[in-house]
């Protein structure tokens, strides 16, 4: 995950600065490649990291356009792996989308990076500030950049589903069991034939482990990322009057150690953790034991959602 505003650049992975020459830079892999393989007592996980790194940065020319869009170059050019996407220019049929994913975490982004600057950012996306910005701003932005990923893969569902992304989550909504107030949005909702799914998008820069029903790991923050997703999709519900299916997970490829983890019922909720190459099976197949959702009822559901969301 070389592209997250999470993870370690190539640079970082192989243990040397990005000014080092190529000769120096190939000393650097081959030792890093003997610390760390496991058949020397090396991490395994590790040891892959450094092979991918080696595959942005091994040649002269790999090397150039790895700095060049990652801001290590003198005369990098613009690049556009962390700013707002650009307008999709396809004509595919495409699922029914409503909302901006990810646009307010970018307005809080940039509204955070501002204050710990203390002036105007020319450009708070440039991959080189993004790499001086305390960890919890470059969590801000990764988040964002997860909504919008998964954006991308329920839109290529087709026709048959809708999405609603950044949903605001009703502000006061009565609490069941003594459960916490819902967190501010719910990031997407998706329905179709399968049924009613609330989503979660996430980067965690680190392979996520479970305990109890909830995410343990350290980019997580101070979040409980599962309470926060089950609850925002109760309150949801309750304010449409809706049942969903499950509520579920998305994290990068590379933050989850297999394609889907079922956590069971919590609070009443199925929830599942997949990785982003695995959503769209998943939201086509269905969770398994949700109810599929048909004919009049899938109208009645999406009117009913339709009727109640707000966007942040």
């Amino acid at each position: 995950m070389f592209d997250s505003p999470l993870s370690a650049s190539a640079y970082e992975v192989l243990g040397v600065g990005a000014s080092v020459d190529d000769e120096e830079l190939r000393r650097a892999y081959r030792l890093q490649l003997r610390r760390t393989h496991p058949d020397t007592g090396g991490d395994a996980t590790v040891f892959i990291q450094v092979q991918r790194a080696w595959e942005l940065v091994g040649t002269p020319e790999l090397r150039a356009a790895y700095d060049r869009g990652h801001g290590f170059a003198v005369d990098e050019v613009a690049w556009d792996g962390w700013r707002v996407p650009a307008a999709r220019t396809d004509t595919r049929p495409r699922a029914k989308a409503y909302g901006e994913a990810g646009a307010s975490r970018r307005r809080h982004y940039v509204a955070q990076v501002h204050a710990w600057t203390g002036s105007e950012v020319p450009d708070p996306y440039d991959p080189a500030f993004v790499r001086t910005v305390p960890r919890e701003l470059r969590r801000i932005l990764a988040n964002a950049l997860a909504e919008e990923h998964t954006a991308r893969a329920v839109a290529d569902l087709g026709m048959g589903f809708t999405a609603w992304h950044d949903v605001a989550v009703p502000a006061g909504a009565a609490t069941v069991g003594g459960e916490a107030p819902s967190p501010e949005t719910l990031d997407h909702i998706v329905l179709g034939p399968s049924g009613l799914y609330g989503l979660m998008s996430a980067d965690f820069g680190e392979i996520a482990r479970f305990r109890a029903g909830e995410v343990i790991a350290s980019g997580a923050g101070s979040r409980a990322p599962i309470t926060a997703l089950v609850t925002q999709v109760r309150t949801i519900a309750r304010a449409a009057r809706v049942r969903f299916g499950g509520a579920i997970l998305v994290l990068p490829d590379d933050d989850l150690a297999q394609a889907t983890t079922p956590l069971g019922a919590i609070r009443g909720t199925t929830v599942v953790v997949v990785r982003r190459s695995a959503l769209r099976p998943l939201l086509r197949a269905g969770v398994p034991g949700s109810r599929t959702i048909g004919g009049t009822e899938l109208f009645d559901v999406r009117t009913r959602i339709q009727q109640t969301v707000r966007f942040a």
